[in-house]
């Protein structure tokens, strides 16, 4: 520890603002009348003492003095290097001051003590670590400097004070910071903190100079970059004038800049789509980024962010317009006057965007092939005066085609959907969904799932598809899918859509659509005058009913063609004379026999229930509704054949369904006046025509008993009469589906009796009334009176009565 001794009595030097610790050689200049004055008289003192001239350096830091000073011996005095008078003064060790003395000259004299600043040897372990540690630390910082020669010079100082006070040189430490030094007599306890005051400054010398090399890089780099593009604008300058282009990439990019400034994109879509217009400014022509982004640029800005067509309000203008395209069709139509009449409501009360959705609608038209589905959905934006897109999704197997493909693939495009959207020109436009039902699926993806969120009204406000990657709002399209079978539209898109079945047309309807629209259209094409060729109403009655069966008109239509080809090729070879009508009368020699006779115009003997043991059913097939006859035979008793054998190409279903009928009959046969006995010995065999075409579903129950009950009993099935229903095994008839395309067929089969079970008789409300009208339907909840009905009596089993030919 230091101690102190010796009393001094020394002339004052102050020093402004600055500080001298022992060890120090410090240039001092003369102009300065307090440093003259400390000079002289420590000259003046030393003439009477020996040795040199001694001063005590005391800084002074806004008129205050620290309580040490340092012992300063004046080794020379003459001109420093500014030719101003100076004298050289070296530290020699700390003086504690003490009181103010009298003294030669005009200096202020104090009295002071020297402090005692010797280490005792050996130096202690932590010391010499200490010092190791300062005198590392002075050198890693003296090499950043380039100050090489002092680096020897502080490794060869050995005293512990005295390599404690070599900091006194640092330009870094502040006044405060060496005043600190000086007052600190332990030399331990001034190397520590000359040692914490030095790693101080290390580490944040570090630190600026992480940072300043890290602007010094960027700086490089802006510099660098924007060299390297004044030079590669001039190389494209040298190629265009070589190529002759008229425009560079960097003027093509401040045209996109301009178009998408220009352009009104919601806020999201403009940023994005000013990203990409800064990415092409930095890609080169050779780059197949910025072909890319091009087109991805040239897709946003073709898209209708906020172009909205007008809706028509004119709710008796839309109603004539679907009227007069479309003959039938009520459900659709009453459901897209409702649509307009309540989008007026809530634009004439301000609520055309709720919760950031508009009012848009999602309809499945669900029907057989050719009545009108994909035509209606041009008629119903024709009638709302919006565009209308058709966007086909039969056989669409990858999901991209919905959602479109991601940027990164080679040729990518957005989906179909987007594309719809653009090619409408519009936000709000009528987008038919066409052959929902035959969407596909395998590894690339299930494009059914990916409608879900195309066709939620919850959701599509906020679309995204993988290409454009910014929202795209659908709320605002009317959506109509169609579909020709319901079984094959996922269960959860079928949930997002409203359903409206489209079950075909009566024959009335039939012969006004031929009438008002396919034949205009054949005779155009045929290049028929309207006046050169008629078909009469009876022509074109028999055509629907006898020469076509189908729940559509496309056949009928083609008949039509057929017919009016038929007559020009005549009027050409001058077998025909124009005008001319076409009768009923003429329909066999222009195209042929008819394909569909009705049972009842048939001659008795030729009828399909001309024999006991035959039935006429009704089925729902993907071409709508059809007229399905079940043939019933007992096997011979020596064949020794029992058991049920069905054939028919029969579905699970239904042959449980034949099994219900043959085990009802056996247990209540007795009841029923039936000879049941014969079942015990003999096999009974059911077939169902039209062996080629699958069939299956629990309707044919009833259709499956009557025909057995047939066989059994010898009565015959009534010509006239069709049914439908499940049966149990206690002989209730149980509801079944499709009761409006049943009774239609039923119909255009010449059907006039129709038994359905009780339980549907509520869907007798979705039947026209014209079918209804000719129609005598029956609606029973047991077998015994489906038998009463349908079954000859029994005295006319052998010799049926003939029935009249419609």
């Amino acid at each position: 520890m230091a101690s102190t001794s010796t009393s001094l009595t020394l002339p004052v030097l102050p020093l402004d603002d600055e500080v001298v610790l022992p060890g120090m050689v410090v240039p001092l200049d003369l102009n300065d009348p307090d440093v003259r004055a400390a000079v002289e008289a420590a000259q003046a003192a030393a003439r009477s003492e020996p040795g040199k001239p001694k001063v005590l350096l005391v800084p002074r830091v806004d008129g205050t003095y620290p309580g040490t000073g340092v012992l300063g011996t004046v080794e020379q005095v003459g001109r420093l290097a500014d030719g101003d008078p100076g004298a050289l003064i070296r530290g020699r060790g700390r003086v504690r001051i003490g009181a103010g003395t009298t003294g030669p000259g005009a200096a202020l004299w104090v009295e002071g003590t020297r402090i005692d600043e010797t280490v005792p040897e050996p130096l202690p372990g932590h010391v010499t670590e200490l010092a190791t540690e300062y005198k590392a630390l002075a050198t890693a910082w003296l090499r950043k400097r380039g100050a090489w020669q002092v680096v020897d010079r502080v490794q060869a100082i050995d005293d512990v004070s005295a390599l404690a006070d070599n900091s006194g040189y640092s330009p870094f430490l502040t006044t405060d910071q060496k005043i600190e030094l000086l007052e600190t007599a332990d030399p331990v306890a001034r190397l520590k903190l000359a040692t914490q005051q030095l790693r101080d400054h290390l580490a944040e010398q570090d630190v600026a100079e992480t940072i300043a090399k890290d602007v010094q890089e960027g700086v490089d780099k802006q510099q660098r970059e924007f060299l390297l593009r004044r030079q590669l604008e001039a190389v494209r300058k040298e190629l265009r004038e070589l190529n002759g282009d008229s425009k560079d990439t960097a003027e093509e990019s401040d045209d996109y800049r301009a178009r998408v400034e220009a352009a009104d994109l919601p806020e999201n879509v403009r940023e994005a789509a000013l990203k990409e217009v800064d990415k092409l400014e930095r890609s080169s022509d050779q780059s197949p980024e910025g072909s890319w982004i091009r087109t991805w640029l040239d897709t946003v800005l073709e898209l209708p962010w906020n172009e909205r067509t007008q809706d028509a309000y004119d709710i008796q203008g839309a109603k004539a317009v679907l009227d007069a395209e479309h003959a039938g069709l009520e459900d659709v139509k009453e459901r897209i006057t409702e649509y307009l009449a309540v989008r007026k409501r809530r634009g004439d009360r301000g609520l055309g965007v709720v919760g950031g959705r508009r009012g848009g609608a999602v309809l499945a038209l669900v029907g057989p092939p050719g009545v009108g589905k994909t035509s209606l959905g041009e008629s119903v934006a024709h009638a709302m005066g919006r565009k209308f897109v058709r966007v086909a999704l039969g056989g669409v197997r990858d999901e991209a085609e919905i959602r479109g493909h991601r940027r990164t693939y080679v040729g990518a495009l957005p989906g179909r959907i987007v594309r719809a959207v653009k090619e409408a020109g519009s936000m709000n436009p009528v987008v038919l969904l066409d052959e929902i039902d035959k969407v596909g699926s395998d590894f690339r993806g299930d494009p059914a799932a990916a409608l879900l969120e195309v066709l939620d009204p919850a959701q599509n406000h906020t679309f995204r598809d993988h290409y454009l990657e910014v929202e795209l709002d659908l709320s605002d399209v009317v959506f109509l899918a169609t579909a020709n079978v319901l079984e094959a539209i996922p269960e959860a898109l079928l949930d997002r859509m409203e359903l409206i079945r489209l079950d075909g047309y009566t024959e009335d309807e039939k012969v006004v659509i031929a009438r008002d629209h396919l034949l205009p259209r054949q005779l155009e094409r045929a290049g028929l005058d309207k006046d050169e060729v008629t078909l009469d109403e009876s022509a074109l009655r028999k055509l629907a009913g006898e020469y076509t069966r189908e729940a559509g008109v496309r056949t009928l239509e083609r008949s039509i063609a057929r017919l009016l080809r038929k007559v020009a090729a005549q009027h050409e070879l001058g077998d025909r004379e124009l005008p001319f009508t076409i009768t009923d009368a003429d329909l066999r020699a222009l195209i042929g026999r008819p394909h569909h006779v009705p049972e009842s115009a048939q001659d008795p003997a030729e009828r399909r229930t001309a024999v006991p043991g035959v039935a006429t059913g009704l089925a729902v097939t993907g071409a709508g509704g059809d007229v399905l006859f079940v043939e019933a035979s007992l096997a011979d008793p020596e064949t020794g054949a029992a058991g049920l054998t069905l054939t028919g190409q029969l579905g699970d279903v239904m042959k449980e369904s034949a099994q219900i009928a043959l085990s009802f009959l056996r247990s209540h046969g007795a009841e029923l006046e039936l000879p049941v006995g014969d079942l015990k010995d003999r096999g009974a065999h059911i077939h169902f025509p039209a062996g080629a075409v699958p069939k299956d579903g629990p309707s044919a129950g009833v259709t499956m008993t009557t025909a057995l009950a047939s066989l059994l009993s010898g009565r015959l099935v009534r010509t006239d009469v069709a049914m439908t229903g499940e049966v149990s095994l206690t002989g209730r008839v149980l509801p079944i589906g499709g009761v409006k395309q049943k009774l239609l067929a039923a119909h255009r089969a010449g059907v006039t009796t129709v038994i359905i079970p009780k339980r549907n008789e509520a869907d007798l409300d979705d039947v026209p009334a014209e079918v209804l009208d000719k129609l005598d339907v029956h609606a029973v909840t047991d077998v015994r009176q489906v038998l009463e009905l349908a079954l000859a009596p029994a005295t006319n089993a052998a010799t049926p009565e003939v029935p009249v030919a419609a």
